[in-house]
Order: C-alpha cells, then sequence, then structure tokens
C-alpha cells in the first residue's frame, strides 16, 4: 500500500509540471536559457543581481515548442505541483505570494576534473581544483508556497592537492602563521588566498545554495548562503561571482519589476534593487590574529531597464568590507548614502561598478560593459581630474547564429582588465582586491569573490558553443597574465626587466554535455594550458621557462 500511494502521488505531480524552474549560476541549463534569451524565446529573469532563487526562468506554452528552442525535448529541471487549495483566498495579502506549494529537487551534480601540473578551475563555489584528482558532488531540494521558499542545496568536493611549484609567498614576522609563510600569497600587500591549501588532500562541505526567504509581490527578503553573481559578464564579474565559497548573509530587496504610472499607463521601464549583510571569513593560510577572522561585506545593487531604448539595463554595484569587530551603524547602512567620502578614507574598503548590458533579440546580439573602481569615493573633483585612478573593466559581447534548423550556436568575447592604474607607480604597492586594513584582501576562506582571475591581472576570452537537439559542444580560448601588479612591483625591485619573469598563460579547452536520456546528462572537458614564467623567474636563473597543464573534467547529472 506505501508504494502504490508513493507511486500515485509521483503520478500525479507529474502531470502538474509547469514550464518554469529555478537554475544554478553557470550550469548547462542556466547557459541554455540565456542562449535562448538572446533570440527572444525567454524573458530573462534578472537585471543585474542573480542567485538560485532570483533565476527563474518561464518558458510560455509557444516558446516551448518552437522550433527555436532545440531542447525542448530535454528536461531541464522543473517545479512540481504538489498541493493547490480547492479555493484560492482572494485579499491584498494573498493576490501577492502564490497560494500552491511546489518541489523541486536539484541533481544530484557529480563533477571531477584532473590537472597534471597546475591547479585549473573557476567559479566553481568551495571546490578548490589544485593539482591532481577532484570532485564534488551537489544535490538538494526547493520547497515553496504561500511566500515562503525553503532551499536545501549543499556541496561536497574533496581535492588531492597534490604538490607543484608556485611564487615565495609574501609573508614574514610573527604575525603570520607557518602555512601562510609556506602556502599563502605572494602578492603586496599579502592577501588571504593561498596559492596551495596545504600539504594534503582535503574535504570541503559548503552550504552552497541553502536558504530560506519569504517574497511578497516582488519585496523579498532572506538569510542563506546563495552564492551572488552581479552585472552581465559572462566570464569575470568583478564585483561579485560564484567562484569563492558561499558566505551566511542577510538580504532584502525587490526582484525585477515592470513600473506603470496608474491611469496613465506609462511604462517606465523595469527595476531591481537588493541590499546584503554578510560575513566573510579567513582561511587557516593568513595570520594568528584570531580578533580579525571575520569581516563583514555590505552590498547594494540597482538597476534599470529602459522603456524607451528596449533591452538596455543600467546598473550600479558597491561592496564595502569591514572588520566585524569594528561593526558600528557606518558599517551597517553608509553604503546606501551615495554621496558621502568617509570610505574613500579607509574605514572601510569600498568597490564599485557600472553596468552596460544592451539585449538586441531580432538579430541575437547581447553587448555588455562592468567598469568599477576600488577604494571608491564619490569625490566627483578626483574622479574628474584623474577618472581611470584604482579602475578595472570587463567589456563583452555575444552574438547567435544559425547553421541549419538541428545546429545553432553562439560566439562569446569578453576583454577584463585589473591592472592597477598608472599613477600608483609613484604613490605605493597596491591592486585591486587588496586593502592595508582588510588585510585577507576580497576573498572568501581562501578565494577571489569576485573576478575567478584574481586581483591585478588581465584576461582575453573567446569562446563558441554548438546546440543540437542532444548536446551542447564548447570551444574556447584564453590569454591571461595572472597579477601583473606583482610582477611590476617585483621588477621594479629587483632591477629587472618585466619581459624576464611575466607570467602569461594561454589556454585552449573543448568539452561537451549530452543527454543520454531526456532526464541525465553527462559532460568532459580536455583543456590544455601553457604556462609562462609560471614562478615570476628571471630567464637567466636556471627554472625552465615553462610548464604545460592538461585538465580533464567529467560530469553526470539528472534532472528530475
Amino acid at each position: 500500500m506505501k508504494n502504490k500511494f508513493i507511486c500515485s502521488l509521483l503520478t500525479a505531480c507529474a502531470a502538474s509540471i509547469p514550464l518554469f524552474a529555478q537554475e544554478a549560476l553557470k550550469s548547462v541549463e542556466e547557459d541554455y536559457y540565456d542562449f535562448l534569451s538572446l533570440n527572444g524565446l525567454v524573458e530573462r529573469p534578472t537585471l543585474n543581481y542573480r542567485t538560485l532563487s532570483d533565476n527563474e526562468w518561464t518558458l510560455n506554452e509557444e516558446a516551448s515548442q518552437d522550433a527555436g528552442n532545440l531542447w525542448q525535448n530535454n528536461n531541464l529541471g522543473s517545479k512540481i505541483t504538489i498541493f493547490t487549495p480547492s479555493q484560492k483566498t482572494d485579499n491584498l495579502f494573498t493576490r501577492g505570494i502564490e497560494q500552491e506549494v511546489k518541489l523541486k529537487i536539484y541533481g544530484p551534480d557529480w563533477y571531477n576534473s584532473y590537472n597534471t601540473e597546475a591547479p585549473f578551475g573557476q567559479n566553481d563555489g568551495a571546490l578548490w581544483q589544485g593539482k591532481g584528482y577532484n570532485t564534488s558532488l551537489t544535490a538538494g531540494a526547493r520547497l515553496e508556497g504561500y511566500g515562503l521558499e525553503l532551499t536545501f542545496k549543499p556541496q561536497l568536493s574533496w581535492s588531492q592537492n597534490a604538490k607543484f611549484d608556485y611564487i615565495k609567498p609574501n609573508y614574514s614576522g610573527e604575525l603570520y602563521s607557518e602555512k601562510a609563510d609556506t602556502y599563502g600569497y605572494y602578492g603586496v600587500p599579502s592577501i588571504d588566498a593561498p596559492q596551495r591549501f596545504g600539504d594534503d588532500s582535503f574535504f570541503t562541505y559548503d552550504w552552497g545554495d541553502t536558504e530560506i526567504r519569504y517574497t511578497w509581490h516582488n519585496i523579498t527578503v532572506g538569510l542563506g548562503t546563495q552564492t551572488i553573481w552581479l552585472g552581465p559578464a559572462e566570464l569575470n564579474p568583478i564585483i561579485h561571482s560564484n567562484n569563492a565559497p558561499s558566505y551566511p548573509k542577510f538580504d532584502v530587496g525587490l526582484r525585477k519589476t515592470p513600473i506603470t504610472i496608474p491611469k496613465l499607463n506609462w511604462y517606465l521601464g523595469d527595476i531591481e534593487a537588493r541590499g546584503w549583510w554578510g560575513q566573510l571569513k579567513e582561511s587557516d593560510y593568513f595570520d594568528l590574529d584570531e580578533s580579525n577572522n571575520k569581516n563583514l561585506i555590505t552590498g547594494l545593487t540597482v538597476a534599470w531597464a529602459t522603456p524607451f531604448f528596449r533591452g538596455l539595463t543600467i546598473g550600479i554595484n558597491r561592496t564595502m568590507l569591514t572588520q566585524w569587530n569594528n561593526i558600528d551603524k557606518y558599517a551597517l547602512f553608509e553604503i546606501y548614502m551615495p554621496f558621502n567620502n568617509n570610505g574613500g578614507s579607509d574605514v572601510s574598503d569600498q568597490r564599485f561598478s557600472f553596468t552596460l548590458d544592451y539585449l538586441f533579440s531580432p538579430v541575437g546580439l547581447d553587448l555588455y560593459l562592468e567598469w568599477a573602481r576600488n577604494d571608491f569615493s564619490p569625490d566627483i573633483d578626483s574622479i574628474l581630474r584623474y577618472p581611470f585612478h584604482t579602475q578595472a573593466w570587463t567589456l563583452g559581447g555575444k552574438k547567435t547564429f544559425k547553421i541549419n534548423d538541428k545546429l545553432k550556436g553562439c560566439i562569446n568575447i569578453e576583454v577584463t582588465e585589473l591592472e592597477s592604474s598608472r599613477d600608483y607607480e609613484g604613490l605605493w604597492a597596491t591592486t585591486f582586491y587588496a586593502h592595508h586594513l582588510i588585510t585577507q584582501g576580497y576573498t572568501s576562506k581562501g578565494q577571489w569573490i569576485g573576478a575567478g582571475i584574481g586581483t591585478g591581472g588581465n584576461s582575453q576570452y573567446l569562446g563558441i558553443k554548438l546546440y543540437t537537439p542532444k548536446t551542447c559542444i564548447n570551444a574556447f580560448i584564453q590569454r591571461r597574465n595572472p597579477d601583473m601588479d606583482y610582477t611590476w612591483f617585483y621588477d621594479i625591485n629587483n632591477n629587472d626587466k618585466w619581459e624576464h619573469s611575466i607570467r602569461t598563460i594561454l589556454t585552449e579547452g573543448i568539452g561537451c554535455d549530452y543527454f543520454l536520456t531526456n532526464n541525465f546528462n553527462i559532460n568532459g572537458n580536455l583543456i590544455f594550458s601553457h604556462e609562462w614564467q609560471p614562478t615570476n623567474e628571471s630567464i637567466h636563473n636556471t627554472y625552465p621557462r615553462g610548464r604545460n597543464n592538461f585538465s580533464f573534467s567529467f560530469g553526470a547529472k539528472y534532472n528530475f
């Protein structure tokens, strides 16, 4: 009787599956829905602020059956309605909430990689893809109804963390631990971004995209650890990404909402706003000061989709880091006062970015920009005199194309620049994700929470994806310089020439996602990287000038 009841329940649930679902950041499902949005088959659910809960893509019946939806026969994951009231209540309060109870199951999603000579990986949450074998398992469920959303989606990972050659860490004195001096970061000033997490393999449990949330109409408030992606960048968002382990946070704001003047019926565009407060922790490979192990991160993002130029979205992002033991009303709320200059006086470590995203769906084109400043202070005089001070930027574009009815694709070009502005040559050593008071830098448990390429460097990326009814084939080439701010400082202090020690990584890769069944897909990637001067040492030294790394990965995922 019990088994018959369960089968009947699952049959009833499956019959009520709607055509919408929330997708994990940078998943193959999210990438595919974004591909559809380029051609106008689906509307993007967010403007500038993305988390798992906000990332709900909705395909209407017409779009789901459109010939352009190549994966219409594949299950990309759906919500299951498990309870519908016989009669819905109609009042001011209940009109703003969904009066049904729905369930979504995530995964299981199993990922594996192997790096032959050096660490390689980005935008993968808490997973540290060091040299050797790495694996992660993600699974969970989401229950929502009557405005309440409960999500449990942790990540369990393991890293072999094999030995490799790296730059000598820049830690000295009694303040820093032996672990920091052995495995820590090399830049100036020191940052909590270990080059290797110890000399042993290790497990990591991360709460991942777990949270509790309540939403009425589009006003939302949540408490949890869901990772944030800010802005339109495909690979390297400057202010926030899912590159690092998650951290606990509280957020409140307004999801994407159309604004219309009543009676006149004037559409003023869509707006979106979110503020959050979270706790960042340092890794075990930094200093011995127990009082500074935690930092407060406060964030604010506002975006507007303009009514007069359809497809154009303008956004601003701002974050502040403050020592946890120095929290006061300034640290908690000063970020909401746009014209203060206190942040620039180093009470807190501030960053700001301005984003533009133009989606022209009639031709499948998306152009985007994120321009940022470190140590941000809205001092108009200094901005006008030298607007490039502490700047960083990401510029990119995506364009779809069609080969035939069963083979379509998308090209993505993205360039990121994080090197310090020239005026610092006459000031002091610095880099975009560092600060002299928040000595851990812009990191969470030792990994960058901004662009995954790390601080002070640059990246040029070209990628292509091809979609068929059962597959997604991707190929890319990327050239990047890791932390050029360190390279310039190293050469100046060693009376050397930059071409003797500059690091460069050239990477090419190809991969494929394939649906073995409608619910089950597998994926694999082969990536090759050649690195010049991996330890920043001069060619006059005896260390080999290059290092080759092969990265193999394999994954499997089941969608209910």
